[in-house]
């Protein structure tokens, strides 16, 4: 798994063991539903263009880990409004990529110290969450 700057062309490898948490919790379709004062129901659908959420997240307390350089490389990219970025999965079964943006509704991103209290160098490990948004070119 990689993300790549689509500004600079800049890549980072992430861990292939992140796990797509809400990869089956969106619908490319839009509805609503409203009553008329007869009773009548008005259904309206349309397409999402984008807006996906793609969350990524350790499935287990001893996968996912990063450098603190990494985890210092992801928050100066998140830290730059608008910046959109290529995310590519690339298993033996399964090649996919999206272009996304930082999701900064939420929290973008969670590191926490493998060992459980602050690692300050660059090489220390962290347990990495990243929360991206699909968006289009």
């Amino acid at each position: 798994m990689r993300l790549v700057d689509l500004n600079t062309l800049e890549e980072l490898a992430l861990p292939n063991d992140l796990l797509w948490k809400d990869e089956f919790e969106w619908t490319p379709v839009a509805a609503t539903n409203t009553y008329t004062l007869t009773g009548a129901l008005i259904i309206e659908q349309g397409v999402r263009q984008a807006g996906r959420p793609i969350s990524l997240q350790a499935p287990e307390q001893d996968m996912a880990w990063v450098t603190r350089a990494t985890v210092q490389t992801l928050r100066n990219w998140s830290a730059i409004a608008g910046r959109k970025f290529r995310l590519v999965f690339e298993y033996p079964t399964d090649v996919r990529q999206w272009v996304v943006v930082f999701n900064h509704s939420t929290d973008p991103i969670g590191a926490e110290p493998v060992k459980g209290f602050p690692g300050h160098a660059s090489g220390d490990w962290f347990r990495v969450s990243l929360k991206f948004i699909e968006v289009t070119l």
